[in-house]
């Protein structure tokens, strides 16, 4: 089965639905807000005038959220539909940003190690069934002293999910429709592939990272699983046999 064509096909048909969606807000975007999270923006801090790989970008808006930050941003996606909707949301606003429509695999063969961040973050890693060849990407991207900040879903949900926590092989194929609230039914086939957090990590290390920060937290920025709780603004949690679970992770890791 060919992953790249059916995830892609299924992530072309979520773009629309979730350009128009509540839980993006484009209209608050275009009126100025920032659709990053705390968690990112406290472990990367300034960026202003920092060049800036976003790997698995969607239709742009956290990328162009740097750019409004200063950042000089490059940002990748396999849906062709996800990049035009992204430069479209650049003119509106006038920020720049270079957007590219390229699976991460395939980008290597424009890897340029001069980035002082690369950026990844929230349900980008299952899409990808090699994340020993993902971690080469980060390295083969970052310039000497740059730095990746991976702030991803922590993989325990998927075991409470039904799903399994260590990687096979074999990817999960599922037919979904979309997680934002304007959902219309409609369902495509996607494949994922689970990866423990032992294997991001160890995966960094042989690319020749150093773990800087490994982070869990017990919340989700985004309202976008089942059976969650607001605790406060942008924290979901859920609770498993009376104790919260761990939703998120995040990685900071460095290049000599």
């Amino acid at each position: 089965m060919d992953y790249l064509a059916l995830n892609k096909t299924a992530w072309d048909k979520r773009t629309e639905l979730h350009v128009d969606s509540d839980f993006y807000d484009v209209d608050g975007f275009l009126a100025g807000n920032s659709s990053l999270k705390s968690i990112e923006r406290d472990l990367m801090g300034d960026v202003n005038g920092k060049k800036l790989l976003h790997l698995q970008c969607h239709f742009g808006l956290d990328s162009l959220s740097w750019a409004r930050l200063g950042a000089k941003v490059t940002a990748v996606d396999l849906s062709s539909q996800a990049i035009k909707r992204a430069n479209e949301l650049a003119e509106k606003t006038g920020l720049s940003a270079e957007f590219i429509c390229k699976d991460v695999y395939g980008y290597a063969e424009q890897s340029q190690a001069i980035h002082d961040w690369v950026f990844v973050s929230y349900g980008a890693l299952c899409w990808l069934p090699d994340i020993n060849r993902w971690a080469q990407v980060v390295a083969a991207n970052l310039k000497a002293g740059g730095k990746l900040c991976l702030a991803e879903f922590h993989p325990i949900h998927d075991l409470l999910s039904g799903y399994g926590y260590f990687h096979r092989e074999e990817a999960d194929l599922d037919e979904e429709g979309t997680y934002t609230e304007n959902d219309d039914g409609d369902e495509s086939p996607m494949l994922t592939w689970g990866h423990p957090i032992s294997d991001v990590v160890n995966a960094l290390i042989q690319a020749g990272l150093k773990i800087e920060l490994l982070k869990e937290y017990d919340y989700s920025p985004y309202n976008c699983f089942e059976d969650l709780k607001e605790r406060a603004k942008d924290e979901f949690v859920k609770e498993h046999e009376h104790y919260e679970s761990p939703l998120v992770y995040a990685i900071v890791a460095s290049k000599s």
